[in-house]
């Protein structure tokens, strides 16, 4: 049997100034609608985060649910796609705001025995597994799926040193990429102009047939979400490497 919900925080509160609002929260709401057994618990929860995150509530209350969430078997994992998939729709100041919450409440830390395992301490999304596509990258680098529907979502992990190849998005019409910095220190860099330093919160709009390199400065790890920009007849080129002279001029 599922456990009953159960909560006091109306009375508590406001028992004696507002006592119908007390009662529609602590007996209706939670009493009833949050103990209906059509939709599970956890479910319910998701619900009612990305409800309060669609209206801009980022206070104590959506902090509330999001503890809940986490009680009700939501994972750091999950609620990273949670979050990402609602941002599509309702936007990224609002992502961000509860990103900034969520990570104070999965904020648990596993002991890190490697340098991989300490970097990822320090970012909320996960790292991955080794990139399928590590032929076109010098030094090693990971890729992880965030959100592979409606706008597909990845992160990009790169060791410190590590680059991917000079490359061009093709497109006929639209297309191109964004890349959003999510920690650690690298660079972005157009061909015969100058690398642009990306630094968490970073945002690059790369527009197609445009050639170009990112990855990681030589002394940190880095990692961005990588967006593909919706066009047609899209296609993706990789050209040469970044020669280690190159990259040694970077600051």
């Amino acid at each position: 049997m599922a456990e009953k919900i159960v909560q006091t925080a109306g009375r508590e509160q406001l028992g004696e100034f507002a006592p119908m609002f007390a009662h529609l929260n602590d007996d209706v709401l939670f009493g009833e609608v949050w103990n209906e057994a059509a939709i599970d618990v956890k479910t319910k929860c998701i619900i009612t985060v990305v409800s309060l995150m669609a209206s801009g509530i980022t206070d104590s209350s959506l902090t509330y649910h999001l503890q809940n969430a986490k009680a009700h078997g939501v994972t750091r994992e999950e609620i990273a796609a949670i979050i990402t998939h609602a941002t599509m729709y309702v936007g990224w100041p609002k992502g961000w705001a509860v990103f900034r919450q969520a990570k104070e409440v999965w904020n648990e830390k596993e002991p890190a025995t490697s340098e991989k395992e300490k970097y990822q301490n320090t970012i909320f999304f996960p790292i991955g597994e080794e990139n399928p596509y590590g032929e076109f990258f010098v030094g090693q680098s990971y890729l992880a799926p965030i959100s592979t529907e409606q706008v597909p979502v990845f992160n990009v992990t790169f060791e410190p040193g590590c680059r991917n190849n000079w490359h061009i998005h093709h497109a006929k019409k639209g297309g191109g990429q964004m890349l959003i910095c999510i920690g650690g220190r690298g660079y972005y860099q157009e061909w015969g102009k100058e690398a642009v330093e990306m630094t968490p919160g970073k945002v690059i709009n790369i527009p197609a047939e445009v050639k170009h390199w990112h990855g990681a400065a030589p002394d940190s790890w880095f990692s961005h979400l990588a967006i593909e920009v919706e066009g047609e007849e899209t296609s993706n080129e990789w050209l040469e490497a970044v020669s280690d002279g190159d990259y040694g001029n970077l600051s």
